[in-house]
């Protein structure tokens, strides 16, 4: 392999490739996880929407289908978080990753536990902010980017970001080929992090009638909306957030309160435990009780489409980068396809 993917990223997690596969709630389980660090890259299992059980039976599942480091993504805000650091701790998880920035004190919890953190951040100066409270690695995600993402696209943010701090950053927001790796390399990165494209692959749990969706997309048929849970959030433009767009604030926040309780029944979450979570993120992130309802909107419209398989009734987060890709090929075959188009474009660029 071309020593130029041999970067920082992949020397700091152990892995042999610089290609993270992100952990997207109700998505990224223990088979894609797996799959992904088995094949060289460096799989993210998604916590968020799991129990503390249900974790730590996701995490002997990954260690039981491969030996390679793997990560658990996590909130920061979540009322066991301790319980859950103490269990990626006996389970040795390499890595912690955050959709948002943690608070300083988790991340002096991880790095006591010895586990490398990884936040995704959406601007420099939350990338500068990371640093000085001691993150090892940050995602910057640019505006292509899937899910909660934010307004700077990727190519201004990436560089941005590599120039301003000196721990590793991984692009995410566009990427899905061995060209992007080597253009997210020369702006200065240890490697680029992917969702949509470890969606689609054969590994991917979500259901087929909903993969067929992503791959009828094309990259005009997406849209950045608040209507969801209050922040910017990327999915297809679906009929039902059309609805979502048309709602009045009333009526998703009566929606959003049915949701909660959904998600209660879904996870089989105590209800104190749902109230104590609702509170501690109320207080983190200074947030109305309108606010924390629609909150809960997000991960189980989620799981009604990445589960269930009813994406009338739900929505599904994407990158752009959906309505470029036609295939779900093993995780496998896209990592070497990945690899071999990066060393090709190296190549080329040095005149060989």
């Amino acid at each position: 392999m071309h020593a130029a993917l041999r970067t920082r990223f992949c020397e700091v997690v152990g892995v042999e490739l610089p290609i993270v596969q992100t952990g997207m709630g109700w998505v990224s389980g223990a088979r894609l996880t797996a799959a992904t660090s088995a094949a060289g890259g460096f799989g993210i299992l998604a916590a968020a929407t799991m129990t503390r059980d249900q974790l730590a039976e996701s995490i002997d599942e990954v260690k039981a289908r491969t030996d390679r480091p793997f990560g658990v993504n996590v909130r920061g805000d979540q009322p066991d978080i301790d319980s859950r650091i103490a269990l990626m701790v006996e389970r040795n998880v390499r890595l912690a990753s955050f959709a948002g920035a943690p608070r300083r004190e988790v991340i002096d919890r991880l790095k006591t536990a010895g586990i490398f953190t990884m936040p995704t951040i959406g601007a420099r100066r939350h990338a500068e902010k990371m640093q000085q409270w001691g993150v090892d690695a940050v995602i910057a995600q640019g505006h292509e980017g899937g899910g909660h993402t934010g307004p700077i696209p990727t190519s201004i943010l990436l560089p941005q970001v590599c120039a301003a701090v000196d721990i590793p950053v991984l692009g995410a927001g566009g990427f899905r080929d061995g060209r992007g790796l080597v253009a997210a390399l020369a702006y200065g990165a240890a490697g680029i992090a992917m969702g949509t494209r470890f969606l689609l692959t054969a590994e991917s749990t979500v259901p087929e009638n909903v993969k067929q969706i992503y791959l009828a997309t094309d990259e005009r048929q997406t849209v950045v909306t608040t209507a969801i849970d209050g922040a910017p959030q990327r999915v297809i433009e679906t009929a039902m957030v059309r609805t979502l767009e048309r709602s009045t604030a009333l009526g998703r926040l009566v929606g959003a309160a049915k949701q909660a309780l959904a998600f209660q029944r879904a996870t089989g979450a105590r209800l104190a435990d749902l109230v104590r979570e609702a509170l501690a993120m109320k207080r983190s992130q200074e947030l109305s009780w309108a606010q924390v309802l629609m909150a809960a909107n997000a991960p189980m419209m989620t799981k009604a489409s990445m589960v269930d398989g009813r994406p009338e009734i739900g929505i599904l987060p994407t990158g752009q980068v959906a309505g470029v890709i036609g295939d779900l090929p093993a995780v496998a075959e896209v990592l070497r396809a990945i690899v071999a188009e990066a060393e090709e474009t190296l190549a080329r660029l040095e005149g060989r």
